[in-house]
């Protein structure tokens, strides 16, 4: 696996999340979503994920996907930060912050966006269990990366 991978989207340091709001005049809404490593999926106890990335594709891809936002709704603001790497229970995956005049943009851009990156960037996860198995998710549709 790559190291000290560090793009716009696409990240191996931990994301801390801020408080700090961008300062745009127009900007009446603000949604961020926050995407958390749980402790159990689908009925089985998880311990920790890793996440691996074809990194430059996934920057690009994402940073694609949030022009196409941009372009769908009249956002002010829009990012996307996903981790690579092994993550713990609690640790931030995922953030996706969306900012419009009016709310309703602001959500449907967010979702819009988080969906996108879940199914069609090609980011791979791989989750470890209590019972010592693991298994990559069929999160991403590219099954070209073989484990």
């Amino acid at each position: 696996m790559e190291t000290n991978i560090e793009f716009k989207h696409i990240t191996e340091t931990k994301i801390e999340l801020s408080s700090q709001l961008p300062q745009l005049p127009s900007m009446g809404g603000y949604v961020l979503f926050v995407g958390i490593v749980r402790d159990i999926n689908e009925g089985r106890l998880v311990t920790h994920l890793e996440y691996e990335a074809y990194s430059e594709m996934a920057n690009q891809m994402i940073s694609d996907i949030i022009q196409d936002a941009f372009k769908k709704w009249d956002l002010q603001f829009a990012d996307c930060i996903h981790r690579l790497g092994k993550l713990i229970l609690g640790e931030v995956a995922v953030i996706v912050s969306t900012g419009a005049i009016h709310r309703d943009e602001a959500y449907k851009a967010n979702r819009y966006i988080i969906d996108r990156v879940k199914h069609e960037v090609p980011i791979w996860k791989k989750e470890y269990y209590v019972d010592g198995s693991s298994e990559w998710s069929q999160g991403c549709v590219d099954d070209t990366h073989n484990h």
